[in-house]
């Protein structure tokens, strides 16, 4: 079975950076997958079943944090790794993000071997 990853991001060059980030991954069958929006991202996830997605936070229309919520409290899907990005860094969104329950939390600019190595070890690969 394969492994799938989905980027979420209303910001092209930023789902650009974690595809190129992460095309590596895809030489062990891992299928990178890209959604805009919040809306997008729920069908994505229930269709698909990534098993680690990278999530923004701020994006119009429904947010990461209601994403998160809705897949782990509202769908019950305990067995996908979320992990939300944000450009803002205070402590209070660390801690909303926890509450809804994100598994990271990555402050953009991100570190892509950052993102690689932690997507690696999700994965088990």
């Amino acid at each position: 079975m394969s492994q799938k990853i989905l980027i979420v991001d209303d910001e092209f060059h930023i789902r650009l950076l974690l595809e190129q980030t992460l095309e590596e991954l895809e030489d062990q069958g891992v299928e990178l997958i890209t959604a805009t929006n919040g809306h997008e991202a729920l069908e994505i996830i229930k269709a698909e079943h990534p098993q680690l997605v990278f999530l923004d936070v701020m994006m119009p229309h429904l947010n990461g944090f209601d994403v998160c919520s809705t897949v782990k409290n509202e769908l019950n899907v305990q067995d996908i790794y979320i992990i939300m990005l944000t450009a803002k860094g205070q402590e209070l969104d660390k801690q909303k993000g926890a509450e809804v329950g994100a598994d990271l939390y990555m402050t953009k600019p991100f570190d892509p071997d950052e993102v690689l190595e932690k997507s690696i070890q999700i994965l088990g690969l």
